[in-house]
């Protein structure tokens, strides 16, 4: 049975005032607006109220009072997802960390720190940078720790330092009926009762909210190189990815780009590509002989995989400006479309399935009769094909076909979503990719929040359609 919720009353706006005080809660259209949507695709909806915490004590206190009115909550970081998260479908709390951005304390020694869920990840390393360290997960937009850890976002450099649930220690986390309860530890081995730590990341606030956690940290690499490999074809490209992941370099970014995207990249000032299938390539090392080595082996590599050129700087100008563009990728194609739509999809493989796969884009171009970008953290495994749409009719021959790419990833013994979480729009490829674990996950959900108040209509598909009282 699906799950019936009341809707927010003038007692209960009297209640969540008293909790947040006045100035920390809005029914103004404009908040409402403002959090209505994050970057996905997916349409817009309104929450009845949102409200702005600035303690772990009053998510818990709101989160009791919402459970046992039964009262829909979304929790809230930027809105940089892409798969509709965060939106509050159900109407209910939107309830938003823009204001938790505290660094509650940098264990600078242990190589960890301890921050509130708001804080983006950007801005934690720029404090960070004073230590000589930084948290490694970079998803390109200055999305929240807390929206992180809930999405388990990963990014350019999952392929040496992992992705976010790789890299957090400890988490306090919100239960729906007002408990607050800290998962994992602070030391780095940990083997004691079931790992519920990384229950909660990835879980997209579905089974309770993040309201602090303790991170691992690295150094700042003492040397960074910047590598472009460029190819006749995706397929040399793609085996190249292979070649170099099983040659022993550990390369810090590894990233599969194809020529319609080197095109665009390269109306960013400063950035020069060529029109073709390219990698690009990140290594961080702590001695200039170490750097040195392993620029020359792949370089090596790429040579006998057939690249037509290859350059590498060490120049943090031009790192940055290469990987800048990288970043805003899809801000770049938006401004050079703007009569377009953009889907963006997200499935990841088993690196030698790979090749595979992108062989496999590549083909449904021609037979299903839709344009594609593909770029992608091609080393692990990750790809995302981005079409344009300008209509409904267009819009359904894309999910077609995203479809296709979804279960044929799937097949391959990958995943529906990489890094983009499931949300709204990747539920209904869960029971191809979990089968009967998919129940698993409903018996958690149901212990963990009976009355379904923790994002609703997100993951699990039985959560998709709610009754509003």
């Amino acid at each position: 049975m699906p799950p019936v919720f009341q809707s927010v009353t003038p007692e209960i706006i009297t209640r969540l005032t008293a909790i947040f005080g006045a100035e920390n809660i809005s029914t103004t259209q404009a908040d409402i607006d403002l959090h209505a949507r994050d970057q996905s695709f997916h349409h817009a909806a309104p929450a009845e109220v949102v409200v702005w915490p600035d303690s772990a004590e009053q998510v818990a206190v709101a989160l009791k009072l919402a459970n046992e009115a039964r009262i829909p909550v979304t929790a809230w970081g930027v809105g940089t997802g892409l798969e509709g998260n965060s939106i509050p479908i159900f109407g209910g709390v939107l309830m938003s960390f823009e204001r938790m951005t505290r660094i509650v304390e940098v264990h600078a020694d242990d190589f960890q720190v301890t921050v509130q869920p708001g804080i983006g990840h950007k801005d934690l390393n720029a404090q960070l940078a004073r230590y000589g360290l930084f948290f490694p997960p970079d998803p390109g937009a200055n999305a929240t720790i807390g929206g992180m850890l809930a999405n388990n976002a990963a990014g350019i450099r999952t392929v040496k330092y992992g992705a976010s649930k790789d890299n957090v220690l400890r988490m306090q986390v919100a239960l729906a009926d007002g408990r607050l309860i800290t998962v994992g530890s602070r030391s780095v081995k940990q083997a004691a009762g079931y790992d519920l730590l990384h229950l909660f990341v990835g879980s997209e606030g579905t089974l309770g909210i993040i309201t602090e956690a303790t991170l691992k940290l690295v150094p700042v690499p003492a040397l960074m190189s910047a590598a472009l490999a460029t190819f006749d074809s995706v397929q040399a490209a793609v085996e190249t990815v292979v070649a170099v992941r099983g040659s022993g370099l550990d390369p810090a970014a590894l990233e599969f780009i194809d020529a319609a995207h080197c095109k665009m990249l390269s109306t960013s000032d400063g950035v020069d590509l060529e029109e073709r299938p390219t990698l690009f390539m990140e290594f961080h090392a702590a001695q200039p002989e170490a750097l040195k080595a392993g620029l020359t082996m792949v370089k090596q590599i790429c040579e006998e995989m057939g690249a037509l050129s290859f350059r590498s700087t060490t120049d943090n100008a031009e790192r940055k400006q290469l990987w800048t563009a990288r970043h805003h990728s899809l801000e770049i194609m938006k401004r050079l479309h703007p009569d377009k739509k953009f889907f963006v999809n997200d499935v990841a493989v088993p690196i030698s399935a790979y090749p595979e796969l992108i062989g496999f884009v590549e083909d449904l171009r021609t037979a299903d009769g839709v344009k594609t970008y593909m770029i992608g953290h091609a080393g692990d495994g990750n790809i995302h094909v981005e079409f344009p749409f300008s209509d409904e009719a267009e819009y359904q021959k894309v999910m077609a076909t995203n479809g296709k790419i979804v279960m044929k990833a799937i097949e391959l013994g990958g995943t529906a979503t990489g890094e983009h979480g499931v949300g709204i729009g990747k539920m209904k490829y869960m029971p191809a990719e979990h089968g009967p674990a998919l129940d698993v996950m409903r018996t958690i959900k149901q212990s963990l929040d009976p009355n379904g108040i923790l994002n609703p209509g997100k993951v699990l598909p039985e959560t998709l359609e709610s009754t509003q009282a």
